[in-house]
């Protein structure tokens, strides 16, 4: 892990780091907001997915965690939200490629040598802040539009490593939406019956979630057709799923809305994750 940069911040430390990826074969950038309270002993962790042409800077500069992080104890890791490099392969569109991998392994060619992000959040990069960091066994996890449904579909699918899930205005049913048809079927093949994994829509209704959901929705974003908010709903009323979705009135798809409820979402995971230590 090379630190690239260190800066205080509410009295906890904004680090970003590279490191190289055995998951993803590239070398990989990510950040984390240490908290004030570290100094006296390990903090819980809230996992950040960032959504379209995201690195791992966008949230990091512009969602205002830190703050909250810092009054409730909670350690921020900023993922990027893909590979990068010239050997990676990359599409002219912003929704494909770099900057846009939907958090999947892909199966198919140019991309499953590269885009395989669903094990490196899970796994490669878990392993590398959980053994060198001083964060607790209390992962909560949440992100914004792509971000969101990557935090909806690596929760529900690993409710073992996860004690809290929320998202901001997540991709929600992208097996029936343009955010989403066309990235599975080049990451994943045309074969729909391997795409469920990846939507938390079909994942919740099937398996539903341990706890409760927050999800945050902005009534005037300007995507909201492509996130297909109302199919998460159907599916947590036919599974009686504790949680709220939250149609916030007036607001976008953009940062300001992001960080307009970024102190709910991170008092609302420290609740759950503080609840969980022992």
């Amino acid at each position: 892990m090379e630190v690239l940069s260190e800066n205080r911040s509410f009295g906890g430390v904004q680090t970003v780091y590279r490191h190289p990826s055995n998951t993803c074969g590239c070398e990989m950038t990510f950040a984390v907001y240490m908290p004030p309270q570290t100094e006296d002993g390990h903090v819980p962790v809230l996992w950040y997915l960032s959504g379209l042409t995201c690195t791992h800077e966008n949230a990091m500069t512009k969602g205002g965690f830190q703050q909250h992080a810092a009054r409730y104890g909670l350690a921020v890791v900023f993922p990027d939200t893909s590979p990068r490099g010239d050997s990676v392969a990359d599409d002219e569109a912003y929704d494909l490629g770099q900057g846009a991998s939907f958090y999947v392994n892909a199966t198919r060619d140019p991309w499953r040598g590269h885009f395989r992000m669903y094990d490196y959040i899970t796994s490669e990069l878990r392993s590398l802040v959980t053994e060198n960091l001083p964060v607790a066994d209390a992962h909560g996890i949440t992100g914004h539009s792509m971000g969101g449904h990557g935090a909806l579909t690596i929760a529900l699918r690993n409710a073992e490593m996860y004690d809290s899930v929320s998202a901001f205005a997540p991709i929600a049913n992208p097996t029936q939406s343009d955010w989403g048809r066309k990235q599975l079927s080049s990451y994943l093949g045309d074969d729909e019956s391997a795409w469920s994994n990846h939507d938390s829509t079909i994942l919740l209704e099937e398996h539903g979630w341990k706890g409760d959901i927050l999800i945050d929705q902005g009534a005037s974003d300007q995507f909201l057709d492509l996130l297909r908010p109302e199919a998460l709903v159907d599916a947590m009323a036919k599974r009686r799923q504790p949680g709220q979705v939250r149609m916030q009135r007036g607001y976008d798809h953009s940062y300001y809305f992001v960080n307009t409820f970024a102190a709910d979402h991170v008092e609302w995971h420290a609740q759950r994750l503080n609840s969980t230590r022992h």
